[in-house]
């Protein structure tokens, strides 16, 4: 028997629901992606390289499951890495203190929220993602209470990190009427 998810506001019935208005970008509003202790360098560097190309900014709680001279991590942001705005923290107590200034964490987990396309994004909201292997811890996601997900199908118990990432991003830049601004005709 398929799966169908554990997200709230989630129907398969019913993909296509209302979607919130979205919300007017304050001048010099970006979205940040968090990749709370990544393990795997090639995930990171897709990641980067989605970053790069959405002008989004890339911040990365140690430990790291890797170094950042990996050849692999630098294979996959290909040589996109200097225009990825990018932040690597020492720990999730030094980001808290000093990475959020003000702006709203939003937690992604396999395990339950709001379904991604039900969510309402702001321009500049921290988008949080955990681990590979183990996603968010507990006490991360009790941080905040607005938490997404994917809705998946199946058996399958996540996405890839990179593929969520992507997923995730996307989504809330077009909620929020940022890709609207980045058409093709509007691209160099």
């Amino acid at each position: 028997m398929p799966r169908h998810g554990r997200c709230r506001g989630f129907s398969a019935r019913r993909l296509r629901g209302s979607v919130p208005s979205p919300q007017p970008a304050a001048a010099g509003a970006m979205m940040h992606i968090v990749l709370y202790h990544p393990e795997i360098p090639p995930n990171t560097g897709n990641v980067a390289r989605l970053c790069a190309a959405t002008r989004t900014r890339l911040h990365l709680i140690e430990p790291l499951g890797f170094s950042l001279d990996d050849r692999y991590l630098k294979r996959a942001g290909l040589d996109y890495w200097p225009h990825v705005p990018l932040t690597v923290w020492s720990s999730w107590e030094d980001f808290l203190s000093r990475g959020v200034e003000g702006r709203r964490l939003v937690t992604t987990s396999a395990r339950g929220g709001t379904a991604v396309h039900r969510f309402t994004y702001a321009p500049d909201d921290m988008l949080v993602f955990g681990p590979e292997t183990t996603g968010l811890p507990q006490e991360v996601l009790d941080l905040t209470p607005h938490r997404v997900c994917i809705p998946i199908w199946g058996e399958v118990r996540s996405i890839n990190l990179s593929t969520a990432t992507g997923v995730v991003l996307y989504q809330a830049l077009a909620a929020t009427g940022e890709l609207d601004q980045h058409t093709p005709e509007t691209m160099p």
